[in-house]
């Protein structure tokens, strides 16, 4: 039986807690926060740890739920600009930091976050 990354890291449990210390961190920044259009950000927070788990080799409810994740497509209705993206990757990478993963671990989940949220920048208007 092979593992799968999500099996290694610990699966659903370690994934709650990425996604729920990320939005706290979202929660208490104003220009981020404004990003998310629902007042509510615990449906994003199912929406991005079904996205995440199935990644990483964990259950397929995100494609199940909601069809193919097409990140960049979901996401263009969004300006996203670089400014956002780092705020985005403060709070995201400093959930991973909570998490207190195996150096391999934690260099490979950082390296996808932060390539993942270079390439949903789509806008360069330095006003966000």
């Amino acid at each position: 039986m092979t593992s799968t990354f999500y099996d290694e890291i610990g699966g659903h449990d370690t994934f709650v807690r990425l996604v729920d210390a990320f939005y706290a961190g979202v929660a208490e920044d104003p220009a981020l926060r404004a990003l998310y259009p629902e007042e509510d950000l615990g449906p994003a927070a199912v929406r991005l740890r079904m996205f995440l788990e199935q990644y990483w080799g964990g259950p397929t409810t995100y494609s199940e739920q909601r069809g193919h994740p097409r990140l960049r497509m979901r996401h263009l209705p969004y300006a996203v600009t670089p400014g956002q993206r780092d705020r985005w990757l403060t709070h995201m990478l400093a959930a991973v930091d909570g998490l207190g993963l195996d150096a391999a671990h934690d260099a490979v989940l950082r390296d996808y976050l932060t390539r993942a949220a270079h390439s949903l920048v789509n806008s360069l208007d330095a006003g966000s």
